[in-house]
């Protein structure tokens, strides 16, 4: 793939992921969110080198991370993006792992849904996330309350389905039940 396929397909996926991200968003009632969600991933820090390690299989990040031991791109996004755990992860603070605002929570799961259903395609299931999530979890640095609120929330899309749990309601409930 040359520079310019790779830089038209990257700017495709990172907006078609934008595009159900916004919609997840606005099932839970989190509309500025999806509006503004990942809005970094278009500056010269993060395009670029996505740009150059993408592939249309996985985050152009991780490989990167892979290839050199970090990422700009990612020191740049997550530094701007508060829907990041990482974001939030603060060994000085008393809490190094606090508990994040629920409008973030909700676009960390609605970025999280749109990512499995944008990289898998047509062979991604409701099950997919919660899969995904088991064996990811222990290395996301999260508050313990957010990552039960993430199982929970995984466990009932692979049980009922988005449609039935990517709700303003839900979402409101799980952050209650977990957060509060």
């Amino acid at each position: 793939m040359n520079l310019l396929q790779k830089t038209i397909k990257h700017f495709c996926l990172i907006t078609r992921h934008k595009w159900v991200v916004f919609k997840l968003c606005c099932k839970v009632g989190e509309v500025k969110r999806g509006l503004l969600h990942d809005l970094s991933k278009y500056s010269w820090t993060e395009f670029s080198e996505s740009v150059k390690y993408y592939n249309g299989t996985r985050s152009p990040i991780r490989e990167c991370k892979e290839k050199n031991g970090y990422s700009k791109a990612w020191l740049h996004h997550k530094g701007r993006n508060k829907h990041h755990t990482e974001y939030w992860y603060d060994t000085n603070a008393p809490e190094p792992t606090p508990i994040m605002p629920y409008e973030y929570v909700a676009e960390m799961l609605c970025d999280k849904m749109a990512a499995g259903i944008i990289y898998q395609g047509k062979k991604w299931t409701k099950e997919y996330e919660l899969s995904y999530w088991l064996k990811e979890k222990d290395k996301v640095l999260v508050n313990p309350k957010i990552k039960d609120l993430v199982t929970e929330c995984m466990t009932q899309v692979a049980e009922k389905g988005i449609n039935a749990v990517y709700t303003k309601k839900n979402f409101k409930e799980l952050y209650k039940k977990y957060c509060s």
